[in-house]
């Protein structure tokens, strides 16, 4: 259980940051850069949120249960499997969080267009910041895949897959906003040569 009542307290003026088992680490650490990493794709889809919320109630749903799992994803990299027996169980990604992204991808994807160029980041609002919300979230990934390669660091594979999965999401969410709204937006290779 989460209980805030005093958000500041100053064991973080010295330059470190606590896990969730207690131990501490510089701010700097790869393992704090990559849950933050997550937290600000969860912040980026919140903004997303902001317009997609009155376009689409069922593409706001599926962000909305993207959002609380990011959460969990941050809680699983803030806990750290060290092999040691916790006084609690801590929060893990799961296969079924995976293969329900996966099933909201097929669901999205279904009736858009086959791509025959890349798409350049933007139309409407909603799908732009679902754009940035994917680079950031490719961030996380990268950050992740490298604290798993890391000696004396882990990270699950059901967490791996879930932050790839979730740059799929987003890249194919925002294609769907752009179809509702006349399209994506193509790359043309050396158009302002």
């Amino acid at each position: 259980m989460v209980v805030l009542n005093r958000i500041y307290t100053r064991t973080g003026d010295d330059g470190t940051t606590a896990l969730a088992t207690g131990a501490r680490r510089p701010k700097f650490d790869l393992r704090v850069s990559a849950y933050g990493t997550v937290d600000e794709t969860n912040a980026c889809i919140g903004m997303a949120r902001l317009h997609c919320a009155g376009e689409d109630p069922e593409l706001d749903a599926m962000l909305g249960r993207i959002q609380n799992d990011l959460f969990d994803l941050g809680a699983e990299l803030a806990s750290p499997d060290t092999g040691e027996k916790l006084a609690w169980e801590p929060l893990r990604i799961v296969q079924a969080q995976v293969d329900r992204l996966e099933a909201e991808i097929d669901q999205l994807n279904r009736p858009l267009g086959t791509l025959r160029s890349f798409v350049l980041p933007g139309g409407t609002p909603g799908a732009a910041h679902l754009h940035l919300a994917r680079t950031v979230s490719r961030r996380a990934e990268r950050l992740m895949v490298e604290l798993s390669q890391e000696e004396g660091e882990s990270v699950a594979q059901p967490a791996l897959k879930f932050i790839n999965r979730l740059s799929d999401f987003l890249f194919v969410a925002s294609r769907h906003l752009n179809a509702r709204a006349g399209g994506d937006v193509l790359w043309t290779p050396g158009q302002n040569r």
